[in-house]
Protein backbone atom coordinates (compact mmCIF):
# COMPACT_ATOMS: atom_id res chain seq x y z
CA UNK A 1 0.00 0.00 0.00
CA UNK A 2 1.52 3.15 -0.83
CA UNK A 3 2.87 4.96 2.09
CA UNK A 4 0.79 8.28 1.55
CA UNK A 5 -2.52 6.32 2.06
CA UNK A 6 -2.64 4.95 5.43
CA UNK A 7 -5.42 6.70 6.83
CA UNK A 8 -8.71 5.99 5.61
CA UNK A 9 -12.38 7.58 5.90
CA UNK A 10 -15.50 5.91 4.51
CA UNK A 11 -18.73 7.91 3.84
CA UNK A 12 -20.64 5.22 2.73
CA UNK A 13 -21.45 1.64 4.85
CA UNK A 14 -21.00 -0.21 1.68
CA UNK A 15 -17.84 1.37 1.37
CA UNK A 16 -16.44 0.64 4.67
CA UNK A 17 -17.52 -3.16 3.98
CA UNK A 18 -15.40 -3.27 0.92
CA UNK A 19 -12.93 -1.58 2.79
CA UNK A 20 -12.82 -4.27 5.35
CA UNK A 21 -13.18 -7.18 2.89
CA UNK A 22 -10.20 -5.60 0.83
CA UNK A 23 -8.54 -6.21 4.27
CA UNK A 24 -7.83 -2.38 4.62
CA UNK A 25 -10.18 -2.32 7.68
CA UNK A 26 -7.27 -1.55 10.67
CA UNK A 27 -6.30 1.42 8.30
CA UNK A 28 -9.93 3.05 8.62
CA UNK A 29 -9.45 5.96 11.07
CA UNK A 30 -13.61 7.48 10.15
CA UNK A 31 -16.70 6.72 9.00
CA UNK A 32 -20.42 8.16 8.91
CA UNK A 33 -23.05 7.88 10.97
CA UNK A 34 -24.90 5.21 8.89
CA UNK A 35 -21.41 3.05 9.34
CA UNK A 36 -22.23 -0.07 11.41
CA UNK A 37 -20.46 -3.13 9.95
CA UNK A 38 -18.33 -5.16 10.74
CA UNK A 39 -18.42 -5.18 14.40
CA UNK A 40 -16.21 -2.61 16.09
CA UNK A 41 -16.17 -0.20 13.03
CA UNK A 42 -18.89 2.05 15.54
CA UNK A 43 -16.19 3.07 17.72
CA UNK A 44 -14.73 4.90 14.54
CA UNK A 45 -15.09 9.11 14.62
CA UNK A 46 -18.44 10.15 12.78
CA UNK A 47 -17.78 12.31 9.90
CA UNK A 48 -21.64 13.09 8.65
CA UNK A 49 -24.42 13.58 10.28
CA UNK A 50 -28.02 13.92 8.76
CA UNK A 51 -29.38 17.58 8.60
CA UNK A 52 -32.80 16.32 8.34
CA UNK A 53 -35.18 13.91 10.68
CA UNK A 54 -34.51 10.58 9.62
CA UNK A 55 -37.01 8.62 12.65
CA UNK A 56 -40.25 8.10 12.21
CA UNK A 57 -42.63 6.60 9.76
CA UNK A 58 -41.60 5.94 5.79
CA UNK A 59 -44.12 8.78 5.31
CA UNK A 60 -42.88 11.03 7.98
CA UNK A 61 -39.34 10.73 6.03
CA UNK A 62 -40.34 11.26 3.01
CA UNK A 63 -42.26 14.39 4.00
CA UNK A 64 -38.87 15.94 5.69
CA UNK A 65 -36.32 14.75 2.58
CA UNK A 66 -39.00 16.41 0.51
CA UNK A 67 -39.31 19.68 2.10
CA UNK A 68 -35.45 20.08 2.04
CA UNK A 69 -34.95 19.23 -1.05
CA UNK A 70 -37.22 21.61 -2.03
CA UNK A 71 -35.42 24.60 0.24
CA UNK A 72 -32.43 23.13 -1.77
CA UNK A 73 -31.00 21.78 1.78
CA UNK A 74 -28.42 19.01 1.46
CA UNK A 75 -29.94 15.69 4.01
CA UNK A 76 -26.50 15.11 5.03
CA UNK A 77 -23.59 17.09 5.62
CA UNK A 78 -19.90 16.75 6.23
CA UNK A 79 -18.47 17.63 9.84
CA UNK A 80 -15.20 19.58 8.27
CA UNK A 81 -13.86 20.14 11.59
CA UNK A 82 -13.46 15.96 11.98
CA UNK A 83 -12.52 15.40 8.26
CA UNK A 84 -9.82 17.93 8.77
CA UNK A 85 -8.60 16.27 12.07
CA UNK A 86 -8.66 13.08 10.92
CA UNK A 87 -6.90 14.24 7.93
CA UNK A 88 -7.31 10.95 5.81
CA UNK A 89 -5.43 10.24 2.37
CA UNK A 90 -8.18 8.72 1.21
CA UNK A 91 -11.98 9.15 1.02
CA UNK A 92 -14.64 6.50 -0.22
CA UNK A 93 -18.07 8.21 -0.93
CA UNK A 94 -20.57 8.35 -2.91
CA UNK A 95 -22.08 10.16 -6.13
CA UNK A 96 -25.43 7.78 -6.34
CA UNK A 97 -28.07 9.17 -4.65
CA UNK A 98 -28.08 12.44 -2.38
CA UNK A 99 -30.89 10.91 -0.45
CA UNK A 100 -28.93 7.87 0.81
CA UNK A 101 -25.37 9.39 1.87
CA UNK A 102 -23.21 13.04 1.59
CA UNK A 103 -23.28 13.76 -2.28
CA UNK A 104 -19.55 13.89 -3.66
CA UNK A 105 -19.95 17.69 -4.17
CA UNK A 106 -20.43 18.53 -0.54
CA UNK A 107 -17.40 16.08 0.59
CA UNK A 108 -14.97 17.91 -2.28
CA UNK A 109 -16.31 21.06 -0.53
CA UNK A 110 -15.03 20.00 2.94
CA UNK A 111 -11.54 18.64 1.61
CA UNK A 112 -10.94 21.45 -0.71
CA UNK A 113 -11.75 23.78 2.38
CA UNK A 114 -10.02 21.48 5.16
CA UNK A 115 -7.66 19.57 3.10
CA UNK A 116 -6.91 20.86 -0.08
CA UNK A 117 -5.74 18.26 -2.60
CA UNK A 118 -4.11 16.25 -0.10
CA UNK A 119 -6.35 13.69 0.51
CA UNK A 120 -7.40 11.06 -3.21
CA UNK A 121 -11.48 10.70 -3.34
CA UNK A 122 -12.88 7.14 -4.89
CA UNK A 123 -16.72 7.71 -5.59
CA UNK A 124 -19.06 4.69 -6.05
CA UNK A 125 -21.77 5.04 -8.23
CA UNK A 126 -23.48 1.25 -8.59
CA UNK A 127 -26.39 0.40 -10.92
CA UNK A 128 -25.94 -3.12 -10.93
CA UNK A 129 -23.94 -6.25 -10.02
CA UNK A 130 -21.32 -5.69 -12.99
CA UNK A 131 -21.11 -2.04 -11.27
CA UNK A 132 -20.63 -3.27 -8.15
CA UNK A 133 -17.53 -5.22 -8.57
CA UNK A 134 -15.85 -2.68 -10.87
CA UNK A 135 -16.36 -0.41 -7.27
CA UNK A 136 -14.60 -2.95 -5.40
CA UNK A 137 -11.64 -3.62 -7.81
CA UNK A 138 -11.73 0.33 -8.04
CA UNK A 139 -11.49 0.55 -4.25
CA UNK A 140 -8.67 -2.08 -4.58
CA UNK A 141 -7.06 -0.07 -6.90
CA UNK A 142 -7.01 3.09 -5.35
CA UNK A 143 -5.32 0.82 -2.29
CA UNK A 144 -2.75 -0.92 -4.62
CA UNK A 145 -4.70 -3.93 -3.86
CA UNK A 146 -5.82 -4.94 -7.41
CA UNK A 147 -5.22 -9.11 -6.68
CA UNK A 148 -7.20 -8.61 -3.81
CA UNK A 149 -9.83 -6.71 -5.15
CA UNK A 150 -9.92 -9.79 -7.70
CA UNK A 151 -9.77 -12.11 -4.84
CA UNK A 152 -12.94 -10.73 -3.22
CA UNK A 153 -15.01 -9.90 -6.40
CA UNK A 154 -13.93 -13.96 -7.65
CA UNK A 155 -14.96 -15.15 -4.24
CA UNK A 156 -18.84 -13.02 -4.00
CA UNK A 157 -19.12 -13.83 -7.95
CA UNK A 158 -19.19 -17.64 -6.85
CA UNK A 159 -21.62 -16.95 -3.98
CA UNK A 160 -24.17 -15.35 -5.99
CA UNK A 161 -23.46 -17.79 -9.07
CA UNK A 162 -24.11 -20.95 -6.40
CA UNK A 163 -27.85 -19.20 -5.93
CA UNK A 164 -28.37 -18.85 -9.58
CA UNK A 165 -27.53 -22.91 -10.41
CA UNK A 166 -29.29 -23.76 -6.75
CA UNK A 167 -32.39 -21.75 -7.74
CA UNK A 168 -32.71 -22.88 -11.74
CA UNK A 169 -33.52 -26.18 -10.00
CA UNK A 170 -37.23 -24.75 -8.89
CA UNK A 171 -40.50 -25.71 -10.04
CA UNK A 172 -41.65 -22.45 -10.70
CA UNK A 173 -40.51 -18.21 -11.41
CA UNK A 174 -42.37 -16.05 -8.50
CA UNK A 175 -43.51 -13.05 -9.68
CA UNK A 176 -42.01 -10.98 -7.24
CA UNK A 177 -42.36 -7.28 -6.30
CA UNK A 178 -39.66 -5.57 -3.94
CA UNK A 179 -41.08 -2.90 -2.26
CA UNK A 180 -38.12 -0.42 -1.88
CA UNK A 181 -40.29 2.42 0.09
CA UNK A 182 -43.77 2.16 1.44
CA UNK A 183 -45.35 5.51 1.70
CA UNK A 184 -45.01 6.51 -1.44
CA UNK A 185 -44.60 3.17 -2.58
CA UNK A 186 -41.56 2.58 -4.76
CA UNK A 187 -40.15 -0.44 -6.42
CA UNK A 188 -36.58 -2.05 -6.05
CA UNK A 189 -34.07 -1.18 -8.68
CA UNK A 190 -30.68 -0.81 -9.74
CA UNK A 191 -28.89 -4.34 -8.83
CA UNK A 192 -32.32 -5.85 -6.94
CA UNK A 193 -33.97 -7.25 -10.20
CA UNK A 194 -30.76 -9.11 -10.63
CA UNK A 195 -31.30 -10.78 -7.56
CA UNK A 196 -34.95 -11.59 -7.71
CA UNK A 197 -34.13 -12.98 -11.09
CA UNK A 198 -30.57 -14.81 -9.91
CA UNK A 199 -32.99 -16.27 -7.35
CA UNK A 200 -35.22 -17.99 -9.47
CA UNK A 201 -38.11 -15.29 -9.60
CA UNK A 202 -39.31 -12.33 -11.80
CA UNK A 203 -39.26 -8.58 -11.10
CA UNK A 204 -42.74 -7.00 -11.37
CA UNK A 205 -41.76 -3.38 -11.47
CA UNK A 206 -38.36 -2.33 -11.41
CA UNK A 207 -35.09 -2.96 -14.17
CA UNK A 208 -31.83 -4.30 -13.92
CA UNK A 209 -29.17 -1.30 -13.93
CA UNK A 210 -32.18 1.56 -13.55
CA UNK A 211 -32.63 3.47 -10.31
CA UNK A 212 -35.98 2.78 -8.15
CA UNK A 213 -38.94 3.31 -9.78
CA UNK A 214 -42.31 4.51 -7.77
CA UNK A 215 -44.96 2.97 -8.21
CA UNK A 216 -49.05 3.13 -8.12
CA UNK A 217 -50.81 1.17 -5.39
CA UNK A 218 -53.63 0.35 -7.96
CA UNK A 219 -51.02 -1.09 -10.06
CA UNK A 220 -49.36 -3.46 -7.12
CA UNK A 221 -52.81 -4.35 -6.66
CA UNK A 222 -53.61 -5.08 -9.87
CA UNK A 223 -50.21 -7.21 -10.55
CA UNK A 224 -51.28 -9.50 -7.86
CA UNK A 225 -47.19 -10.66 -7.41
CA UNK A 226 -46.92 -14.22 -5.81
CA UNK A 227 -44.27 -12.91 -3.49
CA UNK A 228 -43.81 -9.55 -1.79
CA UNK A 229 -40.37 -8.33 -0.60
CA UNK A 230 -40.22 -5.43 1.92
CA UNK A 231 -36.89 -3.69 2.14
CA UNK A 232 -37.38 -0.22 2.34
CA UNK A 233 -34.24 1.82 1.82
CA UNK A 234 -32.32 2.07 5.53
CA UNK A 235 -34.67 0.40 7.34
CA UNK A 236 -33.58 -2.65 9.86
CA UNK A 237 -35.88 -6.07 10.11
CA UNK A 238 -38.35 -4.16 13.58
CA UNK A 239 -38.92 -0.80 11.25
CA UNK A 240 -39.61 -2.63 8.06
CA UNK A 241 -42.03 -5.65 9.70
CA UNK A 242 -43.88 -2.32 11.09
CA UNK A 243 -44.10 -0.80 7.47
CA UNK A 244 -45.03 -3.73 6.24
CA UNK A 245 -48.05 -4.34 8.64
CA UNK A 246 -49.29 -1.08 8.04
CA UNK A 247 -49.35 -1.99 4.04
CA UNK A 248 -51.63 -5.16 4.88
CA UNK A 249 -53.84 -3.12 6.82
CA UNK A 250 -54.82 -0.87 4.04
CA UNK A 251 -57.77 -1.89 1.82
CA UNK A 252 -57.46 -4.19 -1.28
CA UNK A 253 -53.95 -5.83 0.35
CA UNK A 254 -55.74 -8.64 1.95
CA UNK A 255 -57.33 -10.48 -1.19
CA UNK A 256 -53.57 -10.42 -2.66
CA UNK A 257 -52.40 -14.30 -3.57
CA UNK A 258 -49.12 -13.09 -1.46
CA UNK A 259 -50.78 -12.70 1.39
CA UNK A 260 -52.86 -15.46 0.69
CA UNK A 261 -50.15 -17.72 0.32
CA UNK A 262 -48.57 -16.42 3.36
CA UNK A 263 -45.79 -14.96 1.39
CA UNK A 264 -44.74 -11.65 2.31
CA UNK A 265 -41.86 -11.04 3.93
CA UNK A 266 -39.89 -8.48 5.77
CA UNK A 267 -36.08 -8.09 5.43
CA UNK A 268 -32.87 -6.35 7.01
CA UNK A 269 -32.67 -4.44 4.04
CA UNK A 270 -30.57 -1.77 5.62
CA UNK A 271 -27.91 -4.62 6.15
CA UNK A 272 -28.31 -6.21 3.20
CA UNK A 273 -30.50 -5.46 0.07
CA UNK A 274 -29.75 -1.53 0.31
CA UNK A 275 -25.62 -2.03 0.45
CA UNK A 276 -23.93 -2.71 -2.58
CA UNK A 277 -20.86 -4.34 -0.80
CA UNK A 278 -19.21 -7.33 -0.53
CA UNK A 279 -22.73 -8.56 2.05
CA UNK A 280 -24.57 -8.86 -1.73
CA UNK A 281 -23.84 -12.37 -2.10
CA UNK A 282 -25.92 -12.91 1.49
CA UNK A 283 -28.61 -10.47 -0.41
CA UNK A 284 -28.78 -12.90 -3.09
CA UNK A 285 -29.05 -15.85 -0.63
CA UNK A 286 -31.46 -14.45 1.43
CA UNK A 287 -33.69 -13.94 -1.97
CA UNK A 288 -33.24 -17.07 -2.45
CA UNK A 289 -34.71 -18.96 0.73
CA UNK A 290 -37.67 -16.01 -0.19
CA UNK A 291 -38.76 -17.44 -3.65
CA UNK A 292 -37.25 -20.97 -3.03
CA UNK A 293 -37.07 -21.94 0.51
CA UNK A 294 -37.25 -25.66 -0.33
CA UNK A 295 -34.14 -25.84 -2.41
CA UNK A 296 -32.27 -23.03 -0.15
CA UNK A 297 -33.28 -23.33 3.36
CA UNK A 298 -34.65 -20.92 5.60
CA UNK A 299 -31.19 -19.84 7.19
CA UNK A 300 -31.35 -16.22 8.29
CA UNK A 301 -35.46 -16.69 9.92
CA UNK A 302 -35.95 -14.34 12.53
CA UNK A 303 -32.77 -12.88 12.30
CA UNK A 304 -32.31 -11.29 8.56
CA UNK A 305 -35.67 -11.80 7.20
CA UNK A 306 -39.23 -13.10 8.50
CA UNK A 307 -42.86 -13.28 7.18
CA UNK A 308 -45.45 -11.03 7.52
CA UNK A 309 -48.98 -12.07 8.29
CA UNK A 310 -52.17 -10.00 7.81
CA UNK A 311 -53.66 -9.11 11.32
Amino acid sequence: MPAEITRIVSLLPSATEIVHGLGFGESLVGRSHECDFPAGVEALPVCTRPRVPLSGSSADIDRSVKAALKDAVAIYEVLNDQLEELSPGLVVTQDQCDVCAVSLSDVEAALAETLGNATRVVSLNPSDLAAVYADIRRVAASLNATSRGDDLVTAVEKRIEDVRLACAGGTSRPRVAAIEWCDPLMAGGNWVPELIDIAGGEDIFGTAGRHAPWIEETALLAADPDVIVFMPCGFGLERTRAEAETCLARQGWSGLSAVDAGRVYATDANAFFNRPGPRIADSAEIMGRLLHPKIMGTDGLGATWEPVRHA
